[in-house]
């Protein structure tokens, strides 16, 4: 009898923040004025070391932040669209209701990290790093993650669009509640990977690459006609004749 091989499961970031955080005020493009619902003007330095600082409410677009370090940081509802991140480092750190397009997080290490009812659209992370790191709620659209690698990681009630998980590796990844829409995998490896209990998953391709992962038995049947067209296998009626 052969015995089924337990699944490990992703191990969750433990972050903790400093009582105190730093207000983070940015420099260099003035203010908002007294509105507290309005986002404040800020820039980044590229290589800039940030340590225990809070950025509330902060409009970073199009900032230079190449090779920035963060550690022990609260980002909450600022604006990251177009914001320059290569290879900054993201470290025991919390980012909620930040919202970003193209943002440029290429080459990019997140190592305990929370992300909480993001909204990004067309973010790039080719070759990041991702470890302990937790996306709960909100939305990511064209998220690129090729050549990435995520350990311990866990997308959870969030809606993932055409994710890109071109050449990734992914190990010990759950995907909890969430949807998987059109989803790449073309040349991934995957470990441990646990989509189970995602509310929805498609794949647009590298339904070839599921070795390594877990499905349901409802996600195997929907995914069957994709299963059947990889190794040319046709599907039809009885009676259908064409």
């Amino acid at each position: 009898m052969t015995r089924r091989k337990a699944i490990r499961v992703p191990r969750r970031p433990e972050v903790r923040l400093p009582e105190a955080l730093g207000e983070y005020g940015g420099g260099g493009r003035g203010g908002a004025g007294g509105d507290a619902g309005a986002y404040r003007a800020a820039d980044l330095e590229p290589d800039g070391d940030y340590d225990a600082l809070e950025f509330t409410g902060l409009d970073l677009t199009g900032a230079d932040g190449a090779g920035a370090r963060f550690l022990d940081c609260a980002l909450r509802r600022c604006v990251l669209d177009a914001a320059r991140l290569p290879n900054a480092r993201l470290i025991d750190s919390v980012l909620a209701e930040v919202r970003g397009a193209g943002t440029d997080l290429a080459g990019a290490t997140l190592r305990d990290v929370e992300l909480t009812d993001t909204r990004l659209g067309g973010v790039q992370l080719p070759g990041a790093t991702l470890e302990r790191v937790v996306v709960r709620g909100g939305k990511a659209d064209f998220l690129n993650l090729r050549g990435a690698r995520l350990t311990d990681v866990v997308f959870e009630d969030c809606v993932l669009a055409e994710p890109d998980f071109g050449n990734a590796r992914l190990e010990r990844v759950a995907f909890e509640g969430c949807a998987v829409q059109r989803a790449d995998l073309s040349g991934a490896r995957l470990t441990d990977v646990d989509l189970r209990r995602a509310a929805e998953l498609t794949l647009d391709r590298g339904v070839d690459r599921l070795a390594g992962a877990v499905i349901s038995p409802d996600q195997l049947l929907a995914l069957a006609p994709a299963f059947a067209a990889q190794v040319g296998v046709a599907v039809r009626a009885v009676d259908d004749r064409d």
